[in-house]
């Protein structure tokens, strides 16, 4: 596990599922940690059930200028972010003839424009540190794609080729962007309760420790794309 004391990271999505296993593995090592979602209740809870080092600052990141707010409050509050992990995210699964325009619309405005929102904000504290860092969580779904998922496999695709390209519109500026693309993860958003135990999907925190792992690289390498599957999926 790297050594992130001293620097801060701000987590959209945080307050459960994958969001959450990075915010506490990211504490873990040692970062100071800003807890975000959309209700500021659970991002004071989650926040206080950290403890020390965590701040917890409620955003849509549907909404450019809350994010930028979001930015803002961190460095006031914390004097810098070093590492941003774009997270946040949902998945309406519907035939293109069932989807509603404003499903279609809310998929990509928190998907893809989230993702966009909160990294232009933070791109200039990023750059100032000298070795900032970006990891968007994608999917596999971005890439192999299914009946039902018009809005998620788009905006899951869409964030390839937006990580791709903020990744060479930045690297100059010593700022590294990264995706993540995992697939099936045991978490509410499968719409099912998680279980205890080991299942035959990834865990949420097998998504936090590539995360970690990304930032344990030295500043002169760049891991730009994980993509992590079950071992041994669900026979069909």
């Amino acid at each position: 596990m790297p050594n992130l004391t001293g620097k801060v990271a701000i987590v959209t999505g945080s307050t459960k599922g994958i969001g959450r296993a990075i915010a506490e593995q990211l504490h873990a090592a040692g970062a100071s940690v800003v807890v975000s979602s959309r209700t500021a209740a659970d991002v004071a809870a989650v926040a206080k059930r950290l403890g020390p080092r965590a701040l917890g600052i409620a955003c849509d990141v549907a909404d450019p200028t809350a994010c930028q707010s979001l930015v803002d409050q961190t460095v006031s509050r914390l004097g810098r972010v070093d590492i941003l992990v774009n997270n946040a995210g949902f998945g309406i699964f519907k035939s293109i003839a069932d989807l509603t325009i404003d499903e279609w619309r809310r998929q990509i405005d928190v998907n893809l424009g989230g993702v966009f929102y909160c990294s232009k904000a933070a791109l200039p504290h990023l750059a100032a540190t000298g070795d900032g860092f970006i990891i968007n969580i994608g999917s596999l779904a971005g890439r192999n794609y299914f009946a039902g998922g018009t809005a998620y496999n788009a905006s899951k695709a869409g964030l390839i080729g937006m990580t791709e390209a903020m990744m060479l519109d930045v690297r100059q500026q010593n700022v590294r962007v990264s995706v993540i693309m995992p697939g099936s993860v045991n978490t509410w958003f499968r719409g099912a309760t998680q279980s205890s135990g080991r299942s035959w999907p990834l865990e949420a925190d097998d998504v936090a420790l590539a995360v970690v792992q990304m930032l344990d690289y030295p500043k002169g390498a760049h891991p730009s794309r994980i993509e992590l599957r079950p071992s041994r999926p669900e026979k069909g």
